[in-house]
């Protein structure tokens, strides 16, 4: 979960609707691959974040901090268990969405390397992985890590938004290379409710909108899991949204 401060409690958006929103993101940018590579990286995309193995009865304080607030999914431990199900469950859509997956896990936990024995030979799986389905697909590793950069960039602007990251005063932020290599900045001038400047512009229409959906809690701590479970299903749901506009 994405857990952010509230004055009345926690606003809490789930992991699978922030990457449904860099979906929305991605959906947004001109097509660069023919339509089944395409549709195939929408897909990885919206779905980078599923297989969240908290939520599947297995018992335990995985919602939770030592406090009892609802944690952050920075505040969690890297779960292997989760990770091999992610990539298990692209493996029924195929290698290019597997290989784009794959590249995604890498990114994230190859700093992990060296920790544990089941991780690096978890990461060192990846590797090998990639290289099959490159040569298999007959595609560079270049061009897969083209493809790569737009989940990457989508993933990162989403959790800048989810996060309420934007710097105030209209300062600009940086959200990442571009598939082209090129970086782009993310910033609000006109304080917080206006339009999301994105420097240089990336899609297709001159202005977007994208949103996501957030539960609102007032209770600040919890017993355990199923304390926060129940509340969450009965919390009010509230969407945020953002324009994103080209600068003028």
């Amino acid at each position: 979960m994405i857990v952010n401060s509230t004055p009345a409690g926690w606003q809490i958006i789930y992991q699978q609707a922030h990457a449904l929103l860099a979906a929305q993101l991605a959906w947004h940018w001109p097509p660069t691959l023919p339509p089944d590579r395409w549709v195939g990286l929408l897909a990885a995309i919206a779905q980078h974040d599923d297989e969240q193995a908290a939520w599947h009865g297995h018992g335990g304080h995985h919602g939770l901090t030592p406090a009892g607030a609802p944690a952050n999914f920075t505040q969690k431990e890297f779960s292997l268990e989760q990770a091999v199900g992610v990539l298990a469950a692209a493996r029924f859509q195929g290698r290019w969405r597997s290989l784009l997956t794959s590249l995604h896990l890498s990114c994230l936990y190859e700093g992990l390397r060296g920790q544990k024995k089941e991780i690096d030979g978890f990461l060192d799986d990846l590797k090998a992985r990639q290289q099959q389905w490159q040569k298999e697909l007959k595609i560079s590793r270049k061009e897969a890590a083209q493809a790569y950069a737009l989940l990457h960039w989508c993933d990162r602007l989403s959790l800048i938004l989810c996060r309420h990251e934007i710097p105030e005063m209209g300062r600009a932020v940086e959200i990442h290379r571009g598939p082209d290599g090129t970086t782009h900045t993310l910033a609000q001038p006109g304080g917080p409710g206006g339009p999301v400047i994105i420097r240089p512009w990336p899609f297709q229409a001159p202005k977007v909108e994208v949103s996501v959906e957030a539960s609102v809690l007032t209770q600040l701590q919890f017993k355990d899991d199923a304390e926060l479970a129940a509340a969450l299903r009965a919390a009010p749901v509230e969407p945020l949204t953002w324009t994103l506009a080209r600068a003028v």
